[in-house]
């Protein structure tokens, strides 16, 4: 992790888990950006990660060398990818900071590390993702807040969901291709927003 340190090791306040997870399905749906106390920690930006760009990101994909993109396997025409260097780095990433933060991927928009300490999956147990211990590392330090029985009641309705996703992805077809975690966690946060609903109506 980026700083290191003496504090490298201390716990971090990830906010109230109730407005966490408002605004972290706010930014899923596109309404908004996620809003992360990364500091001064580059992680993900540092973890070999494959970068999903949409076809409808005009504005970043001007912002990026073509050399850099590359067709995103298994999805439609348009779809990109941005790659990482040979040290598993962005290569967006100059001096340790986003060279095109106000035109970043929509992916790099909603990304939240906090959302594998909120579901219980950890960042590097699909055995897809490699290279991530920097961030479980961050993950591991998150420490929620319940100032009320109702955030408490909807961490456990996410980890039900993170539970039920789990089971569901080992019981794809042989030869589906794999999912990451991320793409795990971010289910677990949706599937538990349909719950919520279905229950509501």
């Amino acid at each position: 992790m980026a700083g290191g340190g003496a504090g490298a090791h201390q716990p971090l306040p990830a906010g109230d888990f109730a407005t966490w997870l408002r605004e972290m399905r706010a930014a899923l749906r596109g309404e908004r950006s996620a809003d992360v106390p990364c500091g001064d920690c580059t992680a993900c930006c540092t973890a070999s990660q494959f970068v999903h760009i949409g076809p409808d990101e005009a504005d970043t994909i001007a912002h990026i060398p073509v050399a850099l993109l590359f067709p995103a396997p298994r999805m439609p025409r348009g779809h990109l990818l941005l790659g990482y260097d040979e040290r598993g780095h962005c290569p967006m990433l100059v001096d340790g900071v986003c060279s095109i933060y106000e035109h970043r991927p929509r992916t790099c928009r909603t990304y939240d590390c906090r959302i594998f300490a909120a579901t219980g999956i950890s960042a590097d147990d699909t055995g897809v993702d490699t290279d991530k211990a920097l961030i479980a590392d961050r993950v591991a330090r998150w420490e929620f807040a319940y100032p009320t029985a109702r955030d408490r009641d909807l961490h456990a309705a996410v980890q039900a969901s993170a539970a039920a996703v789990r089971v569901e992805d080992g019981q794809r077809p042989p030869g589906a291709p794999p999912h990451t975690a991320i793409q795990l966690a971010v289910r677990a946060v949706e599937l538990s927003e349909e719950e919520a609903a279905s229950g509501e109506s």
